[in-house]
């Protein structure tokens, strides 16, 4: 899918934050000093502060200037491509277009930081919901991550809007795919019991829909999340009309049923949206509950 955005990214975007005619940065003091990397801090602790870009990571982390210091920080709310899947850059050329004037507004719902130290924060330029806005295009899924979910109605109104328009990952063949052989089939996002002890309780199926053999590898699935992904093991094929169950949980493997072994539940019971993902990452099939 072609982009007319900017590819302003990355070190391109790189900028001296301490350099003396660096325009002033307010920032409002924030007791770190005594917070662990997961602690949850009352909203009107930190309402809201100014920071200088200094460069793009991707479509949901910016490096920013915060007081005399580097800070990454990590989009609330929303969770766009990763690299190498398909709109990764087109996720990050709007992030950095949408960034471009060099200084940000951040502020924190409930939770300081996430367990790698980003700073959890909105993100606004003006006045502008960035987060909103990449969701609105397509261009990110949004995603609940309690206690942080202030603004979560207002992103999934977004994403609905996006839906209907299919606008990016909600688009027919975005990043130029064609129509394939296989489609996600049934989904059980909430097994029985306690999800963490039957990890394998939960699946999805793939179908075959196509009067051929198909070669499942380089396909994959994902989620909403950045960390689930799923690669279906070299050499495995599905036969013309049947079907592939991956189970979330480990076991062994057959022609029917297939074992992601992730480290815990992947599909969010409250709701998700499942990406099947063609050899080359574009997304061809999507099943939302």
């Amino acid at each position: 899918m072609a982009s007319s955005r900017s590819s302003r990214i990355g070190p391109v975007l790189r900028r001296d934050p301490y350099a003396s005619a660096m325009r002033p940065i307010a920032v409002l003091a924030l007791v770190l000093g005594a917070c662990t990397f997961t602690e949850a801090l009352p909203v009107e602790t930190v309402v809201h502060d100014s920071a200088e870009v200094v460069a793009v990571v991707d479509g949901d982390t910016l490096l920013v200037a915060v007081d005399g210091r580097e800070e990454s920080v990590r989009l609330i709310g929303v969770n766009a491509p990763e690299r190498g899947e398909c709109l990764f850059e087109e996720a990050t050329a709007a992030l950095a277009d949408a960034v471009a004037d060099g200084f940000v507004g951040l502020t924190v719902d409930e939770t300081d930081r996430d367990e790698f130290g980003r700073l959890l924060r909105y993100v606004s330029v003006m006045g502008e919901d960035i987060g909103k806005g990449l969701v609105g295009e397509g261009l990110a899924v949004a995603r609940r991550y309690p206690p942080d979910t202030a603004r979560a109605d207002d992103y999934a109104a977004a994403e609905k809007e996006a839906m209907a328009a299919g606008l990016g990952l909600w688009s027919d063949i975005p990043c130029g795919a064609t129509a394939g052989p296989l489609h996600l089939g049934a989904i059980e996002p909430d097994a029985s019991g306690d999800d963490g002890d039957n990890p394998n309780g939960e699946w999805v199926e793939v179908v075959n829909a196509s009067d051929e053999v198909v070669s499942l590898e380089g396909w994959g699935l994902k989620d909403e999340s950045s960390r689930h992904r799923f690669a279906f093991p070299p050499g495995s094929t599905l036969d013309p009309g049947e079907t592939v169950r991956i189970l979330s949980g480990c076991g062994t493997d057959t022609s029917a049923v297939l074992h992601w072994c992730a480290d815990g539940p992947v599909w969010t019971n409250s709701g998700d949206t499942a990406f099947l993902l063609a050899p080359g990452g574009a997304v061809v099939d999507r099943l939302s509950y």
